[in-house]
């Protein structure tokens, strides 16, 4: 089942939702591979904990960088828990062809009983090796992404779409047929809120201050009205370091580090960014983006034990 939240955009929420992401990156990945908690346990863990959903990220670089498959990992979450919803943060569909990808989601809402969340993007590090050897342009990914997001729901919903291949049009129906899970795009461009005003449920940026999610979600707003469409929700992804310790402290420095040196943020602005300190003080910056109008957070743990941090971001958002 698919929320009215999620589809309309239109329904507030009375309390902010908080998701986790699951770890299958670099150490998480390697972890899972050595015999630590795999996704499903963490995923078990998320749900014990009372959270809303648990992320996959979908992320194949092919140059090293050790990674899970994200749809696998969705499935053994899925198959894990019973309430907590599965979301993809972010999903690249310009990487794959689209009827995979629809097969791959009406799968995983039938397995899940409809509890997928569907982050959507155009696919970061697009020179990586995996985009050269996957076959995949990187060059029009842009157009990729939308042209999927037009015929993903007809493909998930059964019915007869038309897919455009190298050479022809071909007409496909597949079954069964699902109910076609919401679509939260991700990114923090202009053309990431184009595209959610025309093709998204909600909209997905990360690593953004509260400050400058308002500036947006008012921009977002007008493109919504200019172009007679509900106003889509809104879900923040964001890093969350808990504790107030050397290691904590040293986690946080790394991450502003990372953010000035790789994504070109000033220092100002990258010292905002992560979710820091102890439960109070972690629950007051959670509660800063939902006045600024997020109606889910979702975050990735960093500088702690992943299951501890679990309890104390828990422990935080019992605060809001």
């Amino acid at each position: 089942m698919v929320d009215d939240h999620e589809r309309t955009g239109r329904h507030l929420m009375t309390a902010l939702s908080i998701g986790v992401n699951l770890p299958t990156l670099g150490e998480g990945a390697h972890e899972a591979a050595s015999g630590g908690p795999s996704p499903a346990e963490r995923a078990r863990h998320a749900e014990q904990l009372g959270f809303e959903s648990v992320w996959v990220p979908d992320l194949m670089t092919g140059d090293g960088m050790p990674a899970l498959e994200s749809t696998a990992v969705a499935a053994a979450a899925a198959a894990a828990t019973e309430r907590v919803r599965i979301g993809f943060g972010v999903y690249v569909v310009a990487l794959r062809p689209v009827v995979w990808t629809a097969a791959h989601l009406a799968t995983l809402q039938h397995l899940s009983r409809g509890r997928v969340l569907f982050g959507v993007g155009s696919g970061g590090f697009p020179r990586a090796p995996f985009w050269l050897a996957s076959g995949a342009a990187a060059h029009d990914r842009g157009a990729r992404t939308d042209a999927a997001l037009r015929a993903l729901p007809g493909l998930v919903g059964g019915e007869p779409t038309l897919v455009d291949t190298a050479s022809q049009r071909v007409e496909i129906t597949n079954a069964p047929a699902a109910p076609v899970p919401p679509v939260l795009v991700g990114g923090n461009s202009s053309a990431a809120l184009r595209r959610t005003v025309e093709y998204g449920d909600s909209w997905f940026p990360s690593l953004i201050t509260p400050e400058t999610l308002g500036r947006r979600v008012e921009r977002m707003r007008s493109l919504a009205s200019a172009h007679g469409r509900g106003v889509p929700g809104v879900t923040v992804g964001g890093h969350l370091v808990p504790g107030e310790g050397s290691t904590a402290r040293a986690a946080r420095e790394s991450l502003v580090s990372s953010l000035t040196d790789q994504h070109g943020m000033s220092a100002d602005e990258a010292e905002r960014i992560p979710i820091s300190g102890g439960t109070a003080e972690m629950a007051e910056r959670l509660a800063a983006y939902a006045a600024s109008g997020a109606q889910r957070v979702v975050v990735s743990l960093d500088g702690a034990d992943w299951m501890h941090g679990c309890e104390t971001l828990a422990e935080a958002a019992r605060l809001l």
